[in-house]
């Protein structure tokens, strides 16, 4: 595999470096617009890392070129002999997209630079660890063509930031810059623009290093917070938490803080 700082191709828009699958999600093409080609292999290669045909303790999305994502080409969008037959057959790839990173079971990174725009501001807010630059921006873009959200939009961004706000910045298409997405939640930290890449593989590589059966149960209880009682998530991760106390995950961790020594995760992951 390429290093990977390097910028994606065509031919490597996915990479498996050190426990970290990197995706792009849009090419430097079309004014960094989401790429079909990439989020169809980044579908397959999320797959296989939920079925444990690729080993992985992170995900770490990034886009090429000027921005993450600037969403949809429009242009291609215009130029379909059936525009609805189109956008039916790529939003539900995009979706296959968008089942497959939440169904991954690891944590996502992404580093988010530039504009986050349509269906880029859909993929942001469905990651645990959302790095902006001090000029990054979001926002839907899709009244302003016409037409309504895709990627879950519409279910996560009320989800991370209350319905209320939600519903404001969706209707009225506004762009979010780094620091309000920052007090919204939508962002994990902001940095200087020129950081953003560096901070985030940084990030990605810091998960991976972790335990990534702990990694796994622990995102497992995040996401399904949300829909849980107190009392069922308690149960929960009173189960979690002693199952993992008998995997290698936990003997580790517990046998090392009791011998003063650091515990070597790495050599636990190789066996998961």
């Amino acid at each position: 595999m390429t290093e990977l700082r390097s910028t994606p191709t065509d031919s490597d828009s996915v990479q498996l470096v050190d426990g970290v699958l990197r995706i792009a999600v849009a090419s430097d093409k079309a004014g960094n617009s989401l790429d079909r080609a990439y989020f169809d292999r980044g579908a397959v290669a999320l797959r296989q890392l939920a079925r444990g045909e690729i080993k992985a303790g992170a995900v770490l999305l990034v886009g090429t070129g000027a921005n993450f994502c600037a969403g949809g080409n429009v242009r291609d969008f215009a130029s379909a002999d059936d525009r609805a037959e189109f956008l039916a057959g790529l939003a539900g790839d995009f979706h296959d997209f968008i089942r497959a990173l939440t169904a991954a079971n690891v944590p996502i990174v992404a580093a988010v630079h530039g504009w986050a725009a349509g269906a880029g501001m859909s993929i942001v807010t469905h990651c645990d660890v959302a790095i902006a630059g001090t000029s990054t921006k979001l926002r839907p873009a899709y009244l302003g063509i016409g037409l309504s959200p895709d990627g879950g939009l519409t279910w996560s961004l009320p989800r991370v930031i209350g319905a209320a706000r939600a519903r404001d910045i969706i209707l009225t298409n506004r762009a979010v810059d780094a620091a309000e997405g920052l007090d919204l939640g939508l962002f994990s930290r902001v940095v200087e623009d020129d950081q953003v890449l560096v901070t985030a593989e940084a990030a990605a590589a810091s998960i991976a290093a972790g335990p990534w059966r702990t990694l796994a149960a622990t995102r497992k209880l995040l996401t399904a917070s949300a829909t849980r009682s107190l009392t069922e998530q308690l149960d929960a991760e009173a189960e979690s938490i002693a199952a993992l106390s008998a995997l290698p995950d936990g003997i580790e961790g517990v046998n090392a803080f009791v011998g003063k020594t650091k515990p070597d995760y790495a050599s636990v992951n190789a066996q998961s």
